[in-house]
């Protein structure tokens, strides 16, 4: 299986977060994890940062922040140049899709747990 660099946006130290769940689950998949929330800290041994650092070779970004708070964040998404952004369920917003495929990145409704579990990720 390809391994797919990964940035979590919205990642959490709370264990019932989904932010949280995805790096386990990425981890447990031998995907490379960025992670980036709102407060610092550790899961799994992957520091979450709360400035955004620069990170090349980026495969995904996927969401776990509501919309309103992706706003900050679009012009970082952008520069990345990922090969797509999975919006996770609760995170939708056609405002950064639209402005991800003009930048030719590939926006994907869909659950990144259940693409890993079903072999789609």
């Amino acid at each position: 299986m390809e391994k797919k660099k990964t940035l979590v946006l919205g990642a959490s130290e709370n264990p019932a977060r989904y932010g949280n769940i995805a790096i386990h689950r990425l981890l447990r998949y031998g995907h490379p994890i960025v992670a980036v929330g709102k407060r610092k800290g550790i899961v799994d041994g992957i520091e979450i940062e709360t400035e955004p650092p620069f990170i090349e070779d980026i495969d995904t970004v996927t969401l776990y922040l509501n919309p309103t708070n992706q706003q900050p964040y679009y012009d970082y998404i952008l520069s990345l140049k990922p090969k797509r952004i999975i919006f996770n369920p609760g995170t939708e917003n056609p405002e950064l899709q639209r402005m991800a495929i003009a930048a030719g990145i590939k926006p994907v409704e869909g659950c990144t747990l259940v693409m890993l579990g079903v072999g789609s990720y």
